[in-house]
């Protein structure tokens, strides 16, 4: 089945809740309204003609007016995969977990909390994953001042001198 295929037969089912269907390839994707995503996440999983059992990526993206989370998911029954995203204020974004539809999601959801600062709602370990825990700020936001040092080692990268060969 088609992406687009895909997009409509959720458009169908959950009318309102699919915000946009944006038709660019490589990958064309669905928006979800974030309060909608679960019950669409798990309707994709469980109907036979979609039966997405994977969630093979999910990531973040800061743009200057908000914070979006990409799901990538795939069929392997059907061969066939879908992008869905939510769109989410930069000030304490905030989407419901999708670890209870794939466990895959708990260690994405874990990397976008700490490099991002989404918080997923009803997570069962939102913790750092990357960074140390008692970093504070998330490193990939646009608006992420790096410290000058972390307890007392500097932060600061040197480049190397660079010398011409003889």
């Amino acid at each position: 089945m088609e992406p687009l295929e895909i997009y409509n037969r959720a458009k169908e089912k959950f009318s309102d809740r699919i915000l946009e269907i944006v038709d660019k390839k490589p990958d064309p994707w669905m928006v979800v309204d974030p309060t909608a995503l679960v019950e669409v996440c798990q309707y994709l999983k469980d109907d036979a003609t979609t039966a997405f059992d994977c969630l093979s990526n999910e990531s973040g993206v800061d743009y200057k007016d908000r914070i979006e989370v990409v799901y990538h998911l795939f069929s392997y029954q059907h061969r066939h995969q879908a992008v869905l995203k939510v769109k989410l204020p930069r000030e304490n974004p905030s989407v419901a977990t999708l670890e209870n539809v794939w466990k895959s999601a708990n260690w994405m959801e874990r990397e976008i909390y700490d490099l991002l600062g989404v918080n997923f709602e009803g997570h069962s370990d939102l913790r750092r994953l990357l960074m140390p825990e008692d970093w504070i700020g998330h490193p990939l936001r646009k608006d992420f001042v790096e410290p000058q040092e972390y307890h007392g080692i500097s932060t600061v990268r040197e480049s190397p001198i660079i010398r011409p060969k003889p």
